[in-house]
């Protein structure tokens, strides 16, 4: 296929998805780097051993999974041009990724009420790990709230009609990645201990 083809909107279109594409996979080698450096540090002496994951983290991985089902139902409710439903869908899709970083920060003060803290002569490496992890995290999901806030703001004035859906696509891209990504963060925090 010649990606120099088409109009030049379809042009643009595909030099955005393009653009979040190297975004997305430069965060991912991030995550696994940080990740890496988890299992290495885990050979300390001062690692702890008896951390458990705290009940905040299990409710916003069912949260996060319940938000990435609803932005899939706006991105389709738009693409068929049902606006109605659509705007539930974003809607739901923020009120549930507000949830998650409220979730994660009840489980950091779960994590500090059992005496663990992120820095100062209590904090341990490991908590110092799952702090900054979760923390860099939430930075992305604050950027997938603003990009939701952006396209309920268009939607609204109904700027995605006739096709023109590219900014609802990236998007959804967007959050399905953080997504996945606490998924995997989660997983790995609760098989790697």
């Amino acid at each position: 296929m010649d990606y120099t083809q088409g109009t030049e909107e379809r042009k643009q279109q595909r030099a955005k998805k393009m653009m979040l594409w190297f975004g997305i996979i430069s965060l991912g080698m991030s995550f696994a780097g940080l990740t890496s450096a988890y299992v290495v540090s885990k050979e300390r002496p001062d690692w702890l051993t008896d951390f458990e994951i705290p009940q905040a983290f299990y409710i916003s991985l069912a949260v996060i999974i319940l938000s990435s089902a609803t932005m899939h139902w706006a991105k389709k409710s738009i693409q068929a041009e049902k606006n109605s439903m659509g705007m539930i869908a974003l809607v739901s899709t923020f009120v549930l990724g507000c949830a998650f970083v409220w979730l994660q920060f009840t489980g950091f003060s779960e994590i500090i009420a059992n005496g663990y803290y992120f820095t100062g002569s209590e904090s341990t490496i490991t908590t110092s790990f799952i702090y900054l992890v979760v923390l860099l995290h939430i930075a992305h999901i604050a950027a997938g709230l603003i990009s939701l806030l952006v396209v309920i703001y268009n939607h609204y004035k109904l700027k995605y009609i006739n096709g023109k859906t590219v900014g609802v696509e990236l998007a959804a891209t967007f959050w399905h990645f953080v997504d996945i990504l606490w998924v995997y963060l989660f997983l790995f925090f609760y098989f790697y201990r």
